[in-house]
C-alpha cells in the first residue's frame, strides 16, 4: 500500500539515509543469518526457498504461513526480525507492518455492518457523511479546476477503489499537492516523519473525512478502478453507520471473536522485544533500518485509525482472518459473518464496465491474471500456470507483505517481511512456485 514516495522522494531517501534527515543508525549489513529450523519441514521446498533468502542477504527474517482445510497451519520461518545481534528470530508470532493487508479487514467490518443492515453496499456514502453530498470531478490531472459530479459515490465505490478518490503514493501533479496540504497521508513510516506528517494530517477520522470532501475527484464514481484512500475513509462510515470508534467496531466484530491478540494499531511497550524493524534498501542492496524497532512510530497511538494501511500483525492472527474467509465466516465455531456475506465481499464487486488490470508491487498490490476487486482485495477470474486458481481473493503491503486465500479450494496464505520497497524480491511468485512443488510432493506421496 504505502511505499516510500511520496512520503519519502528518490532523492529525500538517500539523503534521509546517510544521515541529512534523521538520526538513526548507518546503514547495516546483515548479521550472520539465524539457521533455519533443524526439525524437518512440512513444505520443504518453501522452506529451503526463505533459506535461501538469509543466507543470500536479501532480508533479516521472513516468516510465512500457510493452511489447508482445517488441519493446523504450517508455519515457515528463516532469519530474524532485525539485523541486530541480539534480535529475536523470525516466527509466527512475530509482529510487522502489514500496510494494506489492513484494507481486507477494514472492508470485512463493512461487510458486517452490510449483513447487519446498517449499510447497503450501493448507498451513497453521503447518507453517513453529509459532506459528499455533492463532489466534483478534477478537469485534467494538470489542474484542480472541477465540475460536479454526475452520480454520488457509494459504499461499494469505497470497497473496490472506484469512488475517484486519490492517494498520495499514486496521485500526481496539483491534486497531489492539495493532498499534501490537507494532510490526507494516512500511514506512517518512522517517528521523524510522524513529526512533520502531524503538523497537517488531521487529528481524527471524521476531520480526515470532512477534509477529503473537499477535493476533486479524479473521475466520476463507478468509472475507474484507482488505487485510493478509500478504504480510510470507509473507517469514518464504520464509526457513523455503527455508532462505535472505527478501531472499537473491528476489535469487537473481528479480532476479540478470532483470539486475535497481536493486531495492534498501535503497538503496546511490553511487545516492543517482538516488533520487527523495517528497512528501507540503499544502492548495492544495503540495508538501512528505516523504522527501528525500539524507536518505531507504531509505538505511539496514529493520528487516527488507518483503515488502509494501520496495522501491525503477526503472522498467526492474519492467517486466522484468512482461515475465517476460508470457511465462509465462521471459525472454529465462531461465526463472524453469514456464508452469503462472505461470498459476496470475495466475488468480483466492480461496478459494469470498470476493469481491474493490476497495480505496481511497490504499492503493495497485485498483477497476474485476470482478476476483478471484491472488498478491499483482488479477486483471481482465471486459472493460470504459478497462481492460487480462480477465486483467489487477497491483497498485499507496501513492505513486502502478502496474503491470499482461495475458499473454493480452501487454501490460503500469508508472508510477513518488512522493507521497502515491496518488489525488491519476487518472494510472491517464488513462494507460490514452492508451495505448488511442495503440494505436488504431497500428492505423490
Amino acid at each position: 500500500m504505502i511505499r516510500l514516495t511520496p512520503f519519502l522522494t528518490a532523492t529525500a531517501t538517500i539523503a534521509l539515509l546517510t544521515g541529512a534527515g534523521i538520526a538513526q543508525t548507518a546503514s547495516v549489513p546483515l548479521a550472520a543469518p539465524a539457521a533455519a529450523p533443524a526439525a524437518a519441514s512440512a513444505l520443504p521446498a518453501t522452506q529451503a526457498l526463505y533459506a535461501s533468502y538469509i543466507a543470500t542477504n536479501k532480508m533479516p527474517g521472513i516468516v510465512g504461513a500457510f493452511g489447508a482445510g482445517d488441519s493446523p497451519t504450517m508455519f515457515i520461518s528463516a532469519g530474524k526480525i532485525a539485523t541486530d545481534a541480539n534480535a529475536a528470530p523470525a516466527g509466527p508470532d512475530s509482529l510487522w507492518r502489514v500496510y494494506s493487508m489492513t484494507k481486507p479487514i477494514t472492508a470485512m467490518a463493512a461487510m458486517i455492518l452490510i449483513e447487519d443492515g446498517k449499510m447497503k453496499l450501493d448507498e451513497p456514502v453521503s447518507d453517513f457523511l453529509p459532506a459528499f453530498k455533492t463532489m466534483r470531478v478534477q478537469l485534467n490531472e494538470n489542474t484542480i479546476d472541477s465540475r460536479p459530479a454526475v452520480r454520488p459515490i457509494t459504499i461499494r465505490n469505497l470497497l473496490t477503489h472506484t469512488a475517484g478518490l486519490g492517494y498520495n503514493i499514486i496521485t500526481k501533479g496539483p491534486l497531489l499537492q492539495l493532498y499534501m496540504d490537507k494532510g490526507l497521508t494516512p500511514g506512517q513510516v518512522n517517528a521523524a516523519m510522524e513529526v512533520d506528517a502531524r503538523k497537517t494530517r488531521p487529528a481524527s477520522l471524521q476531520e480526515f473525512a470532512n477534509r477529503v470532501a473537499t477535493v476533486p475527484l479524479i473521475a466520476d464514481p463507478g468509472t475507474k478502478w484507482s488505487y485510493s484512500i478509500g478504504l480510510d475513509l470507509m473507517g469514518a462510515v464504520i464509526e457513523k453507520a455503527s455508532g462505535m470508534r472505527f478501531e472499537a467496531f473491528v476489535q469487537q466484530r473481528i479480532f476479540d471473536p478470532l483470539k486475535m491478540k497481536s493486531s495492534y494499531w498501535s503497538v503496546p511497550a511490553s511487545e516492543v522485544g517482538r516488533l520487527s524493524t523495517n528497512y528501507a534498501f540503499l544502492p548495492g542492496d544495503k540495508l538501512f533500518a528505516l523504522d527501528p524497532a525500539a524507536t518505531s512510530a507504531y509505538l505511539s497511538s496514529p493520528s487516527f485509525p488507518y483503515g488502509g494501511a494501520g496495522l501491525v500483525m503477526s503472522a498467526r492472527d492474519y492467517d486466522t482472518f484468512l482461515h475465517m474467509l476460508q470457511n465462509y465466516g465462521e471459525l472454529d465455531g465462531v461465526r463472524i459473518m453469514k456464508p452469503e456475506t462472505a461470498k459476496l465481499a470475495m466475488s468480483n464487486l466492480l461496478p459494469a464496465g470498470v476493469e481491474f488490470g493490476g497495480v505496481g508491487g511497490a504499492t503493495g498490490g497485485t498483477s497476474g491474471p485476470k482478476m476483478g476487486f471484491g472488498a478491499g482485495g483482488s479477486v483471481v477470474l482465471e486459472d493460470k500456470a504459478n497462481s492460487m486458481g480462480v477465486g483467489t481473493y487477497g491483497w498485499g503491503g507496501a513492505a513486502g507483505t502478502a496474503a491470499w486465500v482461495n475458499p473454493v479450494k480452501k487454501i490460503r496464505g500469508t508472508i510477513m517481511v518488512n522493507y521497502f520497497p515491496a518488489d525488491k524480491w519476487p518472494i510472491r511468485d517464488e513462494t507460490v512456485k514452492s508451495l505448488i512443488s511442495d503440494m505436488q510432493r504431497f500428492k505423490t506421496k
